[in-house]
């Protein structure tokens, strides 16, 4: 990683920043692989002015290469949150934490990550997501509303932990 300043990091957890990293690998290797393997059959079929299989290799290798890109951007300014300096006494990236819904009175499990890692899905939250900003930085037992496409809805965070390091 490349010391990059607090206004051009991208901050991730260690498991975001190795699963672009795994990605960026697998597209440098197998991916481009591949490409080169549907533009070299497509060159089998004649004449590249009028061939469909080659336009559409070019174009995915186009797709690709913005991707590596991309990717090779989002490493090169990330800044790794270690798990050691996380406050676990407060909600922020990196950390787990569980909220009360006060008006379903059930419970919402949410890990804050950086946003190019969010998976909602799997209850990965993007601290920048209306519920990530609205939790970070509170404490266990703090009330908080939250602004969501149906409304706003109201939480009480009880609890907080660290994602231990893998």
């Amino acid at each position: 990683m490349t010391d990059v300043t607090a206004s051009d990091a991208i901050v991730m957890t260690r498991e975001g920043y190795e699963k672009l990293r795994e990605e960026l690998v697998n597209l440098r290797s197998e991916g481009r692989q591949e490409i080169a393997r549907m533009l070299e059959e497509a060159r089998g079929f004649g004449d590249l002015s009028e061939n469909a299989e080659y336009h559409s290799a070019k174009e995915a290798q186009g797709k690709l290469e913005t991707r590596i890109q991309w990717l090779e951007y989002q490493l090169s300014k990330a800044k790794v949150v270690d798990p050691r300096d996380i406050d676990p006494t407060k909600v922020g990236l990196g950390t787990t934490v569980t909220l009360l819904d006060l008006d379903g009175n059930n419970h919402l499990l949410y890990t804050i990550v950086g946003s190019e890692e969010s998976d909602p899905a799997a209850n990965r939250i993007s601290a920048n997501s209306p519920v990530g900003q609205a939790v970070i930085g509170k404490t266990v037992g703090e009330e908080l509303s939250v602004r969501v496409p149906n409304g706003t809805r109201k939480f009480r965070i009880t609890e907080i932990s660290v994602i231990p390091p893998r």
